[in-house]
C-alpha cells in the first residue's frame, strides 16, 4: 500500500518511510489475524496492532508539522502534493482503524476501551482532526481577512462619506456665491444705464449751450436768437446816458 508522491525534504522522507513500514506491518498483522481463531490470542494481536497504529498517528502528525515548516520554502504546487500525500497517509491509517473497530465488534465491545488505551480516543476521530485540522485554520483566516477587508471597506466608504458631504456644501457656497455676483452685475448695470442717459442729457445741454453762444458770436443782430442770461454784451454807457435824460425831459 506504498504511494508515490512528491520529492521529500530528508525528515519528512524518514517519516514517510517510518509510516510505510509500519502500514506493511499492520496490512500483515490483520491477514494473520484472519487466521487466528483463538479469541485470547486475536485480542493480544489487535492490542499490538493499535499500538502500531498508535505510532503510525504519531508520525503522520510529525509529518504535518514538518511540510508546515517547509511551506514557506516551497512552491505552491510542490505544497499542494504534500498536502495530498498527508491525506493519502491518514485515509490509509483510517482504513487499519476501521479494520480494528470490525475485529473489536466481533470480540465483545467490552474490550473496545482497552483496545483504545482506556482513553475513550479512537485514533479514526484523531486522524480526521487531523486531517480538517488544516482546513479549519484556513477558514479561519479566510473568515478573518474578510472581516478586515469589510473593515476597511467601510472605513473607506464613510471617508467617501464625508469628502461628498464637503463638496455638497462648497457646490452650494458656489452656487450662492455666484447669485450674489448675478445681482451685483445687475445692479451695477442698471446704474450705468442710468448714468449713459444723463450723460447723454448733459451732453445735448452743452451743446445746445455751445451752438448758441457760436451763433451769437458770429451774427449778434440776429433777434430770433434769445439771450443767455450772463452771456449777452453789457450796454454802452452813451446809450444809457440818451436813454436816462430823455426820460427826464419828459
Amino acid at each position: 500500500m506504498a504511494s508515490q508522491g512528491p520529492e521529500l525534504s530528508p525528515t519528512a522522507a524518514s517519516l514517510d518511510g517510518q509510516l510505510q513500514d509500519l502500514f506493511r506491518a499492520l496490512s500483515t498483522g490483520f491477514q494473520k489475524l484472519d487466521k487466528v481463531k483463538d479469541a485470547n490470542r486475536q485480542s493480544k494481536q489487535l492490542e499490538e496492532l493499535t499500538a502500531k497504529m498508535r505510532e503510525a498517528k504519531r508520525l503522520i502528525k510529525d509529518f504535518d508539522r514538518e511540510i508546515k515548516d517547509e511551506e514557506s520554502r516551497n512552491s505552491p504546487e510542490v505544497n499542494k502534493q504534500l498536502n495530498e500525500k498527508k491525506q493519502a497517509l491518514i485515509k490509509e491509517l483510517n482504513s487499519y482503524v476501521a479494520l480494528r473497530k470490525t475485529y473489536t465488534s466481533a470480540l465483545g465491545g467490552g474490550r473496545n476501551e482497552l483496545l483504545d488505551g482506556g482513553k475513550g480516543e479512537p485514533l479514526i476521530d484523531d486522524g480526521v482532526k487531523l486531517a480538517s485540522s488544516e482546513s479549519s485554520c484556513l477558514s479561519l483566516h479566510v473568515v478573518q481577512d474578510t472581516i478586515n477587508i469589510g473593515e476597511q471597506t467601510a472605513l473607506t466608504l464613510k471617508a467617501q462619506t464625508e469628502q461628498m458631504g464637503r463638496i455638497v456644501n462648497e457646490l452650494d457656497t458656489i452656487q450662492f456665491s455666484i447669485k450674489k455676483a448675478s445681482q451685483l452685475v445687475k445692479e451695477i448695470g442698471r446704474q450705468l444705464a442710468t448714468d449713459k442717459c444723463i450723460m447723454f442729457f448733459l451732453f445735448l445741454i452743452v451743446c445746445g449751450v455751445i451752438a448758441i453762444i457760436i451763433v451769437k458770436v458770429v451774427n449778434p443782430k440776429n433777434k430770433n436768437i434769445v439771450d443767455i442770461p450772463g452771456l449777452a454784451p453789457p450796454a454802452s454807457t452813451t446809450t444809457n446816458r440818451r436813454l436816462l435824460l430823455a426820460l427826464l425831459e419828459s
